[in-house]
C-alpha cells in the first residue's frame, strides 16, 4: 500500500499513453464498484480514486501509485 492520499476536490494529474492530464479527485472508492462498465477492485486495503478529467469531464479509478499533487 502506498502512502499517497488524497481528498475529495483536490487537484491531481496521471500519466496516460497520450501524455499527462490533470483532474479533481471525486471520492475514495474503498469497495468494487463499476465504472462505465469497467470493474474496479477497490478495497480498504487497496484503495482507488474516482478523479474527473478536467478537460473532458471522463471519470475513472485510478490507484493512488498512478496519480500525484498537481
Amino acid at each position: 500500500m502506498t502512502d499517497r492520499t488524497f481528498k475529495a476536490g483536490e487537484t491531481v494529474a496521471w500519466d496516460h499513453s497520450q501524455g499527462t492530464t490533470t483532474g479533481k479527485v471525486v471520492r475514495k472508492l474503498t469497495s468494487p464498484t463499476t465504472i462505465k462498465s469497467h470493474k474496479v477492485a477497490a478495497s480498504e486495503d487497496n484503495p482507488e480514486y474516482l478523479v474527473e478529467s478536467t478537460r473532458t469531464g471522463a471519470r475513472a479509478a485510478h490507484r493512488p501509485s498512478e496519480l500525484r499533487k498537481a
